[in-house]
């Protein structure tokens, strides 16, 4: 590993680490009783235990693939300290812990991070109510949503920087939420074409977890990003198609254990992923029936998945997926690679080599 590398990966540490502790001592604030930041009201249960299960949603984990990118994207520009890193770190975190909510509650998903949803758990807790199970997941998702913005909007930079970026993380929040709708109309098709998917791709995940990161972290170093952008929604489109074809890979190929949720949920959902669509495309006769009988059936065995394994790999289907995966990373690592031109070469090594990380993890 270069040298250059080296430090980015030290210092990739280093801001999950930190960020860890500083999104929680952010949760602890809003409700601090010596005088928390959020106004909540005096009466009634449900509010408080809306913002538990935000903050435990929150804080249960994921990469923090979009705290480090935002932290390394300000580093592209200045190796002093940025005012607000924290803050749009928080922000973003929190968008993502809207979109798990309300993903769950639309996919029917009891496990999220290893543990159970924010619907499931509100639906142990009303086994008799349904939909007031329903109506609290949706809006402790709005609750996220809202504080996202509001810990911008209280960062305390000077304006014109908290306007920008506002403006990137309302129109991102804006972007993936047709995402997600295009992300269920892509099943009523029985084999969506490949730019469908991309497109699926782009704008329920790629926006969020990796442009809006970049945009961001720049933002807060005090560039402006205008002449930049293009060059910026290049890397991470290619980024963002190659870690949601390994994330599909994965769902059909990983360890439950290191995912922390069960194997095959794309195929029991029905959900026509890059790995679901290449499976179709792939197979015919008997396993065709197979592999159709088993699409949509949540209750489809682990016997049944087993099968379904065996046959993709049989067709090539994992080695396609990940030779797609390594292709569309190599194209990131490319435009990255121009960047040494204009930018601090040692944060330019990160996103260098995080396309080649993001194809090759295990969760």
């Amino acid at each position: 590993m270069n040298e250059d590398l080296s430090a980015a990966w030290q210092r990739a540490s280093g801001h999950r680490r930190r960020f860890e502790a500083r999104f929680a001592a952010y949760f602890d604030s809003l409700t601090d009783p010596a005088g928390g930041v959020l106004e909540t009201p005096a009466h009634g249960a449900f509010p408080a235990r809306a913002l538990d299960l935000v903050r435990d949603m929150s804080l249960r984990g994921g990469k923090r693939l979009r705290v480090v990118l935002l932290h390394e994207a300000a580093a592209l520009v200045t190796d002093e300290d940025v005012p607000g890193l924290d803050e749009a770190a928080i922000s973003i975190e929190l968008l993502q812990t809207h979109g798990l909510i309300h993903d769950d509650i639309i996919d029917d998903a009891p496990v999220r991070r290893g543990g159970p949803s924010t619907y499931y758990a509100y639906r142990h807790e009303f086994p008799d109510r349904p939909g007031t199970a329903v109506a609290l997941a949706l809006l402790a998702g709005d609750l996220a949503a809202f504080l996202s913005v509001r810990v911008l909007l209280t960062s305390g930079l000077p304006a014109d920087r908290v306007l920008a970026m506002a403006a990137v993380h309302a129109d991102t929040g804006a972007v993936t939420v047709t995402g997600q709708m295009i992300d269920l109309e892509r099943d009523f098709h029985a084999a969506p074409d490949v730019e469908f998917l991309h497109e699926v791709t782009e704008y329920k995940s790629t926006r969020y977890s990796v442009l809006a990161p970049l945009r961001l972290g720049l933002l807060a170093a005090g560039t402006d990003i205008a002449p930049y952008d293009g060059e910026l929604r290049a890397y991470a489109g290619a980024l963002g198609i190659a870690n949601q074809i390994h994330d599909d890979w994965l769902d059909l190929f990983g360890d439950p254990q290191s995912l922390g949720k069960p194997a095959g949920s794309d195929l029991r959902s029905g959900r026509r992923s890059y790995a679901v669509r290449a499976l179709l495309a792939a197979c015919d006769g008997t396993e065709r029936k197979l592999v159709d009988a088993a699409l949509g059936d949540p209750g489809c065995d682990d016997d049944t998945l087993d099968r379904i394994r065996r046959v993709a790999r049989t067709h090539g289907v994992d080695r396609q997926l990940r030779a797609d995966a390594e292709r569309h990373a190599r194209e990131a690592a490319a435009r990255a690679a121009t960047w040494r031109e204009r930018w601090r070469p040692e944060a330019v090594a990160f996103f260098e080599h995080m396309p080649a990380w993001s194809v090759t993890r295990d969760r």
